[in-house]
């Protein structure tokens, strides 16, 4: 770490590396489960891989909070997951799954990466950045050897340059007349909807098994807002005479044992809506046709009332760990 002349950590490193403790404890604890539940070979090997690659940022970022004196996480442990519990998903579902984990790995830890100054920060960030993208190719060509790749829609183009002329280019607030969609839009379409397709499932399979029947409910009703984001998405797609990415091979099996404690169960609940919110942030603002902007931002607040009524139910069973904050010094001066 040669030419660093301030070892403290700044509050932006603070926050990476607490996040990274608690993403990949919770992480080493649903791979665990998935690994001693799967069956095809290839999909174990890359279940393995992710397993590894948690671990290894697990213990990285406990050395960093270690070394700066910082309070370690409490986190996930082997309390809040039973691998011996009984197979819930199939192993396509592991593929899309690890396929969605990569994909916001890279998200993140990217934007960490662009906030951080500290080498052993920056090292473990770029480590990450690294390993999420071989776990996405490795996980991409997996699904594609197996034929369960979920490509986007082939379209014809023009074969000429154009630029906008005309303000009803931007459209208006209903879908009356608007133009094409544009291949950019249509991306951001897909993703959110092969990202609902995961989530979608991940939740029902958790209300089967959820042993509060509170955390079983908003389960439920986190399923029925992605299939219902998914139709608007779908239909969106369909007005325009594109066909909608889709898959049928994510099954559920019947179990009702939870692998999971509910509040690793409503850990992965409020992961999924954050990824949800920055998802269709992030689609609208690429989102030139007006109709799209306001579509994002209806289903935006709902996901945004949906994850304030999750916050309230791990405060309330004190299973939402704060993070590191400043000291109050207002209430420092009363005392």
């Amino acid at each position: 770490m040669q030419g660093e002349h301030n070892l403290r950590l700044t509050s932006a490193e603070i926050s990476v590396i607490w996040s990274a403790y608690q993403n990949n404890s919770f992480s080493v604890c649903v791979l665990e489960y998935f690994s001693a539940n799967v069956d095809d070979l290839d999909v174990k090997l890359i279940l393995k891989f992710a397993l590894d690659i948690s671990q290894k940022n697990f213990e990285m970022s406990k050395e960093i909070l270690e070394k700066a004196n910082q309070p370690i996480p409490v986190g996930f442990t082997k309390e809040d997951v039973s691998s011996s519990a009984p197979r819930l998903f199939s192993d396509a579902f592991y593929l899309y799954y690890l396929k969605n984990m990569a994909k916001v790995g890279l998200s993140v830890y990217g934007v960490a990466l662009a906030t951080s100054a500290q080498s052993d920060v920056r090292f473990l960030l770029s480590q990450a950045i690294q390993t999420s993208t071989e776990l996405y190719n490795k996980t991409a060509e997996t699904l594609l050897s197996k034929g369960l790749f979920i490509r986007p829609p082939y379209l014809s183009t023009p074969d000429t340059v154009d630029f906008v002329d005309k303000n009803k280019y931007l459209g208006g607030l209903l879908n009356f007349n608007n133009r094409p969609l544009n291949v950019i839009e249509i991306t951001h379409i897909g993703a959110n909807i092969d990202a609902n397709t995961v989530g979608k499932v991940l939740l029902i399979g958790l209300a089967q098994v959820a042993k509060s029947k509170k955390v079983s409910d908003y389960c439920t009703r986190g399923s029925e807002i992605a299939k219902k984001d998914m139709k608007v998405l779908q239909d969106i797609l369909t007005n325009d005479d594109i066909p909608s990415p889709s898959s049928s091979d994510l099954e559920i099996t019947d179990s009702t044992i939870s692998p999971f404690s509910d509040k690793l169960i409503m850990f992965h609940t409020t992961l999924l809506i954050g990824s949800s919110i920055s998802n269709y942030a992030t689609s609208s603002a690429a989102s030139l046709r007006k109709d799209l902007a306001a579509a994002y931002l209806r289903i935006t607040a709902e996901s945004a009332q949906f994850a304030k009524d999750g916050i309230d139910i791990m405060i309330k069973n004190e299973w939402m760990e704060q993070p590191p904050q400043v000291p109050d010094h207002k209430d420092l001066a009363k005392e």
